[in-house]
């Protein structure tokens, strides 16, 4: 090969390889911050310890027997769903929020071994929002751990799964592909359990604000993670 096209492919790669990776970066810094009301739980509460892990934020509350292992949503501050999951904590089953590489689960999927094999628990079950549903749900197909159930929050299962499924979504959620969903939705025909919020949207699982492309919640993100937490006690409490 001429060395002067030699030089000008050199080039050309790695003017590619800048633009690429410099433009995932700039990507990477646009996303949902967690808003005050989340991250004031960061110190705990007189009910549930939060300390960091080594992938995340460890919710420690008085359960020993079930752990949630949670995906965050695309470009969503992890810490943004701490008020529902705190809440899951207080009432008997310890959380763990992971923290995913630039906010994107599917760079994450296999987070929870890290989490399973540095505890020890009777019952997993991993649990994710939106993308970070879908990462759970390939996680566990995927994986030789033994996962009890999967929670999907607003979450886009696989046509097949082998474990509980529990899906809650909101009657106003503007995000999520409805008509991808219910395709899925009549494939997975044993142990599925669906919850529907009336009012409730994509956003309000985490508080990050505003989605865009979301339907108008017309209830309270109090309002729809407080049913979010007892629809999640009652299924783990019923699989456990």
């Amino acid at each position: 090969m001429d060395p002067k096209i030699k030089k000008a492919i050199i080039v050309a790669v790695v003017l590619f390889l800048i633009f690429f990776f410099g433009g995932f970066y700039v990507y990477s810094q646009f996303y949902y911050h967690a808003e005050t009301t989340a991250t004031d739980y960061l110190n705990g509460t007189d009910d549930v310890n939060v300390s960091r892990v080594s992938n995340g934020l460890f919710l420690d509350g008085n359960g020993n027997d079930s752990a949630i292992i949670f995906y965050p949503g695309a470009k969503v501050e992890y810490t943004s769903y701490l008020p529902l999951f705190m809440d899951v904590a207080s009432q008997g089953v310890d959380c763990y929020l992971v923290e995913m590489p630039f906010n994107l689960a599917f760079l994450g999927r296999n987070s929870a071994d890290t989490i399973i094999d540095n505890s020890s628990y009777n019952h997993y079950f991993l649990a994710g929002h939106s993308l970070g549903g879908a990462m759970a749900g390939a996680y566990v197909n995927g994986t030789d751990k033994n996962i009890t159930g999967l929670i999907y929050l607003s979450g886009h299962m696989p046509n097949e799964l082998h474990v509980p499924v529990l899906s809650i979504r909101g009657t106003n959620d503007g995000v999520i592909n409805l008509t991808g969903y219910m395709e899925a939705k009549s494939m997975v025909k044993d142990n599925f359990t669906e919850v529907i919020i009336n009012g409730g949207n994509h956003a309000q699982f985490g508080n990050y604000g505003n989605q865009s492309g979301d339907g108008n919640a017309t209830i309270t993100a109090e309002s729809q993670q407080n049913q979010t937490a007892d629809a999640i006690l009652k299924f783990i409490d019923y699989y456990t």
